[in-house]
């Protein structure tokens, strides 16, 4: 719902790193760091080392805006590249509640955390495919000024509020049920918001 908002905020606070690694580090090998922490900060929820692993999904999230402003800078920035970014993306997105339900042990986490991976998978449906159609009738990211491969339907959560959902399940993992059904539920509202804007005349209607 902010991404479009913080998203100039975000590459002014990274520019200072984008000077430093510009030229000199490949946008994908940022990626690829990012990947690897993603699946440490999984690890680390799995072993309950919960500050541990806030700080390294911090640092996930602070790889993953550099690789894209790393790329814009240095006019390095492909099709291919974004195709691996959101694809390793999706991987941590999974990774770290899995890790987090391995290490609560709670029959309850798992019921909520298959609940939330079903609103993930409608999720990620309702936006990569309507991406797809509106960049195919000429509304995609350019025509929109957007600085993403693809233009992103806003909604109720995006990856901003993931973000801060995320931080939520690490500083308090013995609610994780809970906030699994909540992230769930606020993700079921996206997808209702991204087909009722599809249905209307400013969408595909």
């Amino acid at each position: 719902m902010f991404d479009e908002y913080l998203r100039a905020l975000k590459d002014r606070l990274l520019s200072p790193l984008v000077r430093v690694l510009g030229g000199r580090v490949h946008p994908l090998a940022i990626s690829l760091l990012a990947f690897g922490v993603g699946l440490l900060t999984a690890v680390a929820g799995g072993l309950r080392l919960y500050g541990l692993g806030l700080g390294l999904w911090g640092l996930n999230r602070v790889l993953d805006g550099l690789d894209g402003a790393v790329a814009r800078a240095t006019h390095q920035a492909t099709d291919l590249g974004a195709y691996w970014d959101i694809l390793l993306d999706v991987v941590v997105y999974a990774a770290v509640p899995i890790g987090l339900a391995i290490g609560s042990a709670s029959p309850a986490a798992w019921v909520a955390l298959g609940v939330l991976f079903g609103t993930f998978y409608l999720n990620a449906a309702s936006w990569m495919y309507l991406s797809a159609l509106l960049e195919r009738r000429g509304q995609g990211a350019v025509v929109r000024a957007e600085l993403t491969s693809v233009t992103m339907p806003r909604g109720l959560i995006g990856g901003t509020e993931t973000v801060v959902l995320y931080v939520l399940f690490f500083l308090f993992p013995h609610r994780l049920p809970a906030l699994y059904w909540g992230m769930a539920a606020l993700v079921g509202v996206t997808v209702l918001q991204r087909l009722v804007w599809a249905a209307s005349p400013r969408g595909l209607g």
